[in-house]
């Protein structure tokens, strides 16, 4: 007895350790030990295998470990979803449904007044909204020329669509928002939370108000913000709530895909989208069919149970580190970051480098002496990953990088490197100063090599006319 005593004490005093690690509050310090592979070696090139130093977050960010084990816990007792007859349907159904109040908290959204709706992606999202909302070809969107391709094209082949052009230096020009408004009838105002181009966030809320006053409802793009900022549908007066807002899960460290969109109950059940299947149903007869009502209406077929998970537990993560040490520990990274790039010949920076408070994690940038995509090439080559080109945000880098309308015809048959294009850095919440210093002297090397023309063979001729 005496030994099976000692023995349990033994493990107890093991498990104590254990225990308190599993319940340190994870912040901005400690995160990156919560990020799966962001330390582990690959082989970049023959010959060189490190770490990834991972500047490429706008695009899609790496898992966190308490993700991954959440999804997996939860798969132990997945069933089907709503209308299966077992404990694991119902254990599976139950969370579902209450990750949907995870969203609306998280967005600030009441449950009297909005509906939350699982999509693919911010993509997915923005297409069933606009197969929705839309309800003729003469419907009126306006957008602005910052928006990402998924909030310009998703309207632009449904409807008619106007666009607010973008400030000297980028930002969005909330008085030409207002002149477009007044010039015409405008049935919906689409409209990018946070630039994937330069980061710059909107002031959607101002944008609300004047959509508000002239007829109009609004749809925001969330992707860029929910890893960065903290966003709520509520605005200061009832005028600057916000109508609808799309984002995706896997912008936020949960890599099971998924997303949702927050929206208005009453407007969403008016309308019908064109995506069918089971689920979005009550009665299907021979001749006529009866539609259930929002979320259900917006979730035909088999859902992603996986996604939904990952994305409620992303969202505690992100609102247990707080968006306020979040914003903070970005803003030194940018700064740091520009500030070392400033220090290099022929360098130009995209939007306003000196004013940064309103910018997100996101740094563009050139040289007007080196191909941006064997400048990109030899960075990815020494271990720094980036993302090169337009970013699907075609007429916001034309503007920025001054490329008329009328010489793009030029590039359509190009290969990629004479296509024109920028250097895009983004952040995560795991990235360290560290790491900024090593990828500015990976930039400094890459750009001496391909001025130097190393290593370039046959393929000069083909880069070195594009920068």
């Amino acid at each position: 007895m005496k030994k099976m005593l000692s023995l349990l004490l033994a493990l107890v005093c093991l498990c104590l350790p254990l225990m308190a690690a599993a319940e340190e509050p994870i912040t901005i310090d400690n995160i990156r030990s919560l990020v799966v592979g962001v330390d582990d070696p690959v082989e970049v090139k023959p010959g060189l295998t490190r770490p990834i130093i991972n500047f490429d977050n706008a695009a899609t960010t790496p898992a966190l470990r308490p993700v991954v084990d959440e999804v997996n816990a939860k798969l132990l007792t997945y069933g089907s979803i709503g209308r299966g007859f077992s404990a694991k349907s119902n254990i599976s159904t139950e969370i579902y449904e209450k990750t949907r109040d995870k969203v609306l908290h998280f967005t600030g959204a009441s449950p009297d007044k909005y509906t939350v709706f699982y999509v693919n992606n911010t993509t997915d999202g923005l297409n069933k909204l606009a197969s929705a909302l839309i309800t003729s070809k003469e419907d009126t969107v306006l957008c602005t020329r910052m928006e990402h391709h998924a909030n310009d094209l998703s309207w632009r082949e449904r409807c008619n669509v106007i666009y607010a052009e973008i400030a000297r230096d980028g930002r969005i020009d909330y008085d030409e928002i207002e002149k477009k408004l007044k010039e015409n009838k405008v049935k919906l105002v689409a409209v990018t939370a946070a630039s994937n181009v330069t980061g710059y966030v909107t002031d959607v809320h101002r944008v609300a108000k004047l959509a508000h006053r002239y007829g109009a409802q609004i749809v925001v793009d969330g992707a860029q913000i929910v890893a960065h900022r903290a966003f709520s549908m509520k605005g200061a007066t009832p005028e600057e709530d916000i109508d609808f807002f799309v984002f995706s899960a896997h912008k936020m460290y949960s890599p099971f895909g998924g997303g949702a969109v927050v929206g208005l109950t009453e407007e969403l059940d008016k309308h019908m989208p064109a995506f069918y299947g089971g689920g979005m149903i009550k009665i299907v007869a021979d001749n006529w069919v009866t539609w259930a009502s929002a979320p259900k209406l917006y979730e035909a077929g088999s859902p992603n149970y996986p996604g939904v998970v990952g994305l409620g537990k992303a969202i505690e993560i992100l609102e247990q580190v707080g968006f306020d040490a979040i914003s903070a520990h970005e803003q030194a990274l940018i700064r740091r970051l520009m500030d070392g790039l400033k220090k290099m010949d022929n360098i130009v920076i995209y939007g306003d480098s000196e004013n940064i408070s309103d910018r997100v994690g996101v740094v563009t940038f050139n040289f007007n002496d080196a191909n941006s995509l064997l400048v990109a090439q030899r960075i990815a080559n020494q271990g720094g990953a980036t993302r090169r080109g337009a970013f699907c945000a075609h007429p916001y880098v034309w503007r920025l990088m001054n490329i008329p309308d009328d010489q793009l015809e030029w590039y359509v048959e190009c290969t990629d490197g004479k296509t024109p294009g920028m250097i895009r850095v983004s952040f995560g919440i795991y990235n360290t100063e560290a790491e900024v210093d090593e990828f500015l002297g990976m930039v400094a090397e890459a750009v001496r090599s391909v001025r130097a023309k190393e290593d370039w063979d046959d393929l000069y001729e083909d880069f070195s006319e594009s920068y």
